[in-house]
């Protein structure tokens, strides 16, 4: 797989993370008791399986795309990549908690959408998206 390839698919798992997360503040604000029986509740679960399936081995993915960029000393990398896995993997508990439910309610996926985890995980994500698309962008240009 080409870096070209792994950045894409970086920013597919961000792009499905970022979407569920906009997708979970429209639907935190509906105050709907359970996600059975409307299609928002449907989506709801479709969104978390998604964004469950994104952040799955994501610490060993950027780590793999790392090894293939030539980006000098890998340790500055790899320290915040453990930050990311860690945090993708708090988000990632939270969401199978949710998702475990029989019903999913508005006030759920608000208490999801105010988890530190979650969001430290996109702040985290469009940090290193950025600093990859750029070190990929040097390296093209070389």
């Amino acid at each position: 797989m080409s870096a070209a390839e792994v950045l894409a698919e970086l920013n597919a798992r961000i792009d499905t993370i970022e979407e569920a997360y906009e997708f979970f503040l429209a639907y935190a604000s509906q105050g709907l008791p359970s996600d059975q029986g409307n299609d928002s509740g449907r989506q709801a679960r479709h969104f978390l399986e998604r964004c469950d399936t994104a952040l799955t081995g994501l610490g060993d993915f950027l780590n793999s795309f790392i090894e293939r960029l030539d980006v000098g000393s890998p340790a500055p990398y790899r320290a915040f990549i453990a930050v990311i896995d860690s945090d993708a993997r708090h988000a990632q508990a939270a969401i199978q908690l949710v998702i475990a439910q029989p019903a999913i309610s508005s006030q759920i996926v608000d208490n999801l959408n105010a988890s530190i985890h979650l969001r430290a995980l996109l702040t985290d994500l469009f940090l290193i998206d950025e600093v990859l698309k750029q070190r990929a962008r040097t390296a093209a240009a070389q």
